[in-house]
């Protein structure tokens, strides 16, 4: 884990080159010893649990049981990658066409199982469709406390306050 918060702050110097950031995190081997210590699972939700955070970047493992969804929400303007490390996710990105009322365009949808790399992704929902647990790793450039939830149906956003299930392996 320690290469990856080193090189991430390397990256962070040069305002996190996306071609770079993605080529590392793709070749990157995140060890089931270093993962296992932060993933934890709840039967009702998905868990978002902090490995590592800094004024630069943060890195998370969230932890996806079955049917398990992250609602389509934005980042912040920030960069963000996420890549499966266990199972299989579907991730679908999407672009604004209206802000009044919302409305957005689904950019892509794509299955991916393990080493799969999302992004850098500013909206996109994830969703565990399978009938297995699934694992991801999350890079997010500039931490965020909250984030735009977006209710298509609805064609409303919601500002919600963004919480971790644990911190450094610890739960919360």
């Amino acid at each position: 884990m320690k290469d990856l918060i080193d090189k991430l702050h390397e990256f962070a110097k040069q305002d996190f080159p996306v071609a770079d950031v993605t080529a590392y995190l793709e070749a990157y081997e995140f060890k089931m010893d270093d993962r296992e210590k932060y993933c934890f699972f709840e039967n009702k939700f998905y868990t978002r649990n902090l490995v590592f955070r800094d004024e630069l970047f943060e890195i998370l493992v969230i932890c996806w049981g079955p049917g398990q969804v992250a609602p389509v929400h934005g980042h912040e303007g920030e960069k963000c990658w996420a890549r499966v490390e266990k199972g299989k996710l579907q991730f679908c990105d999407y672009s604004i066409l209206s802000e009044t009322p919302i409305e957005l365009k689904m950019n892509n949808l794509v299955t991916g199982d393990k080493g799969f790399l999302d992004g850098p992704a500013e909206i996109h929902s994830v969703e565990n469709i399978f009938n297995e647990p699934a694992v991801s790793l999350h890079i997010y450039a500039k931490p965020f406390d909250a984030c735009d939830i977006y209710d298509l149906e609805n064609k409303t956003v919601e500002r919600v306050t963004l919480k971790c299930y644990s911190q450094y392996g610890e739960l919360c």
